[in-house]
């Protein structure tokens, strides 16, 4: 089935069926515990809500956490998805429980495409972000045993302005470990993360410059995540309409924080993503659908005319939007602009017809 646009339905579904890991990452936004929150959603209420995503039918549903593999029935949740005809992700930690795990099971499972992290381009600084040591190797090993299992791979990066002299040193990573996608996830101060951990934006800049070098040349795809100004710059390195057409991209332009995306708790809340932690109801109490299509906080994430600041005059702002995430953690305001984009728009707007 066609996807139809962001107001009937989101194309990214996240659900954080548990909040439990064994990791102790630096910037988590779950600030993840070490064990299962008891008021996570149960089997009989899991299932509900897998049947009620099929109704809504996203293009992708990813099932995080903490670490989802600390739910039992994960692997029986994936294929409870995939049969009610979901494609479905899956983003675990790099525990001795994944290592552990059989790769060939949870392709098999129905999984599509996993999703590992990599936050230090070296054992002694990767092991440092995430706080348990040997997570740097468990990773590595993880990726060579899905691409054993034919299991596609994306590693996602977060940058803070600790890791971005190691960007360099993690470009070469990806060439080597060959993932079908290198997400590069701009950070946001929420959970354990704070503005003091923000990347320069004028550093974020010439790293976006770099990489929109990378689009349709390196052996992966290249994305960012709450990095959604990665898109002007692509098209303003490659040329409007290459830009519009990034190989290897899923997501369609203009996705951001509830404008295509939904994310729900481990409790069933329903926010407009992860990194924008508001309580727009809750899947116990009410259809997702409903949550999505209709709470006011949604509804005016999708307008691009509900934009402040610079945000609201830039002529890319129906391709990007700016991190809405980013906005509300800095500035309190989720509809201000984002902070860690340096480009200032035209005096006069430029529709985004005009501009192809």
């Amino acid at each position: 089935m066609a996807y139809d646009g962001f107001d009937e339905r989101p194309f990214l579904v996240f659900w954080e069926i548990t909040r439990a890991c064994a990791l102790a990452c630096q910037h988590c936004r779950a600030e993840a515990q070490s064990h299962r929150h008891p008021q996570e959603l149960n089997r009989e209420e899991s299932s509900r809500l897998i049947q009620q995503l099929a109704e809504l039918k996203p293009p992708m549903l990813i099932l995080t956490g903490g670490d989802p593999l600390m739910r039992t029935d994960c692997l029986d949740l994936v294929r409870e998805a995939t049969a009610a005809g979901l494609h479905v992700g899956l983003s675990p930690s790099a525990t001795t429980r994944l290592i552990h795990a059989d790769f060939a099971e949870i392709k098999a499972a129905g999984v599509e495409r996993i999703s590992l992290s990599l936050d230090g381009a070296t054992r002694t600084t990767h092991d440092a972000f995430r706080g348990i040591s040997g997570t740097f190797d468990r990773t590595i090993a993880a990726v060579h045993r899905a691409h054993a299992a034919d299991l596609s791979v994306q590693i996602n990066t977060t940058l803070t302005r600790g890791n971005l002299r190691e960007y360099e040193s993690f470009k070469d990573l990806m060439f080597e470990l060959k993932p079908a996608m290198w997400s590069v996830f701009l950070l946001v101060p929420t959970g354990r993360a704070g503005t003091d951990d923000l990347p320069d934006p004028w550093d974020t800049e010439f790293i976006f410059r770099d990489m929109a070098s990378l689009v349709g040349k390196a052996p992966f795809a290249v994305k960012t995540t709450e990095g959604h100004h990665f898109r002007r710059v692509v098209m303003q390195t490659l040329g409007v309409r290459a830009g519009k057409h990034r190989p290897g991209m899923r997501s369609p332009l203009g996705i951001r924080d509830g404008r295509g995306v939904m994310f729900i708790s481990h409790t069933g809340v329903v926010s407009p993503s992860g990194f924008l932690p508001f309580d727009c109801g809750n899947v116990r109490e009410e259809h997702p659908a409903e949550i999505y299509r209709h709470h006011p906080l949604f509804v005016s994430l999708r307008d691009n005319n509900a934009l402040g600041g610079k945000c609201g005059r830039c002529e890319f702002n129906s391709i990007c939007g700016g991190s809405r995430a980013r906005a509300y953690g800095v500035s309190g305001d989720p509809f201000a602009e984002d902070p860690a984009c340096v480009y200032q728009p035209r005096m006069a707007k430029a529709s985004y017809r005009e501009l192809v």
